[in-house]
């Protein structure tokens, strides 16, 4: 799907802890009293912040039953990925001597990682769309304007390179907008390339509203001038969404775009 069409994934990287968002939403989803028997430590610091308010390295020692010395660990690791930030600490009332304690908060990308029901939001706005505004059309006029409006910098990517590299410039785009998408030859005997799409981030809201890909593969024909034909999408409970695109030839007619093959139900 387009990246518009949903919230934008902001990651994590280089903690192994909290790298995985399906890691991070069991944090956000188990019972209390679970987390201090199964969970990563450093997933518990971050969850404690998130319950706590901005913590200090005593009050993170003392609720986890850690020494001061690990919980500073974790959070300098946490600073590191920007999941939590280190600040001074607010005083009110009189201040008194010495330096205000540094506390530690969540930033909005650590904030992100853990579950928002986002995918629950926009299913819900979707399914209102669909009753109150004429069904599974709205919806794909929707999908349709979604697109339309963001399309601008697809179109400037692919103006922008040689004919034979579009689907490449393509590739590179979704993969900008988080879509982790490649091109590569389609196999024998096929004629043209297929479109990966490694990654998703709708596609939990895709799964009850095929629309959002039905627009997306009519989009990329428009924008490559040709019909292609979506074969597989992890909305289906397929591992990847690919996409053929035929090779194009000098006399590929741009009306074409509009027979876009439909991913399959």
């Amino acid at each position: 799907m387009h990246g518009t069409v949903g919230p934008s994934g902001r990651g994590l990287s280089g903690s192994e802890e909290l790298r995985n968002n399906g890691v991070v939403k069991n944090v956000g989803e188990a019972p209390r009293e679970d987390l201090a028997a199964g969970l990563p430590t450093r997933n518990r610091v971050a969850r404690s912040i998130l319950d706590h308010g901005p913590s200090t390295v005593a009050d993170l020692a003392g609720r986890l039953e850690l020494t001061q010395a690990a919980v500073r660990r974790h959070l300098d690791a946490l600073v590191a990925d920007d999941v939590v930030v280190a600040r001074e600490q607010r005083v009110y009332g009189a201040r008194t001597r010495g330096r205000p304690a540094k506390v530690f908060a969540l930033t909005d990308c650590g904030r992100d990682a853990f579950d928002q029901s986002y995918d629950k939001l926009a299913a819900d706005a979707l399914s209102w769309i669909a009753a109150r505004e004429g069904g599974d059309d709205a919806i794909l006029s929707f999908a349709r304007a979604r697109i339309a409006a963001q399309a601008r910098a697809y179109r400037e990517a692919l103006d922008a390179a040689d004919p034979e590299e579009r689907t490449e410039a393509l590739a590179k785009a979704l993969s900008a907008d988080g879509y982790a998408a490649t091109a590569r030859s389609a196999p024998h005997p096929q004629r043209g390339e297929q479109l990966c799409q490694h990654h998703c981030p709708v596609a939990h809201v895709a799964e009850q509203f095929p629309q959002l890909c039905e627009a997306e593969t009519e989009f990329f024909s428009q924008l490559l001038g040709t019909h292609v034909q979506r074969l597989a999408t992890i909305a289906h409970g397929d591992g990847v969404c690919t996409t053929f695109i035929p090779k194009i030839s000098k006399n590929t007619d741009n009306a074409s775009a509009s027979t876009a093959g439909r991913n399959p139900a």
